[in-house]
């Protein structure tokens, strides 16, 4: 059953004040969450974490971000410094803890959506074949960009 265009702008409204609330939450860091916008018809990152998500809305989740990046909120989180297998490791399962305090956080306001394990991308990594792409950023203060993307299948 396809949603209305009402239906779906305020499902990602609310998926994107999920995502905000899930930042905030899970991010032991002052950062600066841009403003969302759309992005073409392909993605390309070096590395990144893919949850995808099925439910009220089907799409993929990704966070992107230089291996640095990465191991700073690692290191914020743990109080220790996180590299090698650990970072990739880490990079997964941050990707999944922000999905699923998306997941849980926009169930309580009735919009229910499950999450699958994550993805490591590593290289030259272009992403194409969805229906609408949303791009925002934090900047994490001292530290560098995570870019969040929403790509949403239709």
């Amino acid at each position: 059953m396809s949603l209305t265009i009402k239906e779906r702008n305020q499902s990602v409204t609310t998926l994107l004040n999920g995502m905000n609330k899930s930042l905030a939450s899970i991010v032991p860091m002052d950062y600066q969450l841009s403003k969302p916008g759309l992005l073409g018809k392909t993605l390309s990152l070096q590395f990144g974490v893919l949850i995808g998500f099925t439910g009220a809305l089907r799409g993929k989740l990704i966070l992107a971000a230089d291996l640095s990046v990465f191991a700073s909120v690692g290191e914020a989180m743990f109080g220790m410094v996180v590299e090698g297998e650990m970072l990739t490791s880490f990079s997964g399962e941050f990707g999944n803890m922000l999905a699923g305090n998306l997941s849980t956080t926009i169930g309580d306001n009735g919009m229910v959506i499950d999450i699958t394990a994550p993805t490591i991308m590593q290289g030259n990594t272009r992403l194409s074949g969805y229906d609408k792409a949303i791009h925002l950023t934090a900047s994490l203060i001292n530290t560098g960009d995570l870019d969040i993307y929403l790509l949403l299948d239709q």
